[in-house]
């Protein structure tokens, strides 16, 4: 059972997005555009679960699939495109997850949606603490269900995303 626990935000996340980061490009090599760091980790000064959300953009998602024996030699299991069409997703570490790795095509409208939702949390350090109380509250209130804390995010998400693809187009 995965456990909902989240902690304030610590300096040495980039550093493990940045480690892992080339590890992935010995492994996708010239199949890579660009290596984001994405989700809340990589929002300063909001609460987070420990795990690294890595975005990958790559020339072909088709390609990927061959390089998941890589990924497995490297800890992660392969979960195919896990809800979202043209995605493949990886995660690391089982039931105590430390990485989660979401590749996509070049184009691929998910890449400019989770820069837009980490990018106007930035810049919007008032929306990132609602979202970290919001975060801290759900994980106080459902600490043994992921999937229920994700529900109640949901909402929430979806109203920044607005926002910030508003925000994207008018800059």
């Amino acid at each position: 059972m995965r456990k909902v626990e989240i902690f304030p935000h610590e300096q040495k996340w980039a550093q493990m997005f940045q480690e892992e980061s080339e590890k992935l490009k010995t492994v996708f090599k010239d199949e890579i555009i660009h290596v984001y760091h994405i989700g809340s980790t990589a929002i300063p000064t909001i609460y987070a679960k420990p795990i690294i959300d890595i975005m990958v953009e790559v020339t072909n998602i088709c390609k990927v699939d061959k390089f998941t024996s890589k990924m497995e030699e490297l800890g992660y299991e392969s979960h195919g495109e896990y809800g979202i069409p043209n995605r493949r997703f990886f995660s690391k570490g089982g039931d105590n997850r430390t990485h989660h790795v979401h590749i996509f095509e070049h184009g691929n409208g998910e890449i400019d949606r989770h820069l837009a939702f980490r990018d106007f949390m930035i810049a919007h350090p008032e929306e990132a603490l609602k979202y970290s109380q919001l975060k801290q509250t759900l994980a106080e209130k459902f600490p043994t269900s992921i999937a229920m804390y994700i529900e109640g995010k949901n909402d929430y998400i979806k109203a920044i995303d607005k926002k910030a693809s508003k925000l994207r187009r008018t800059n």
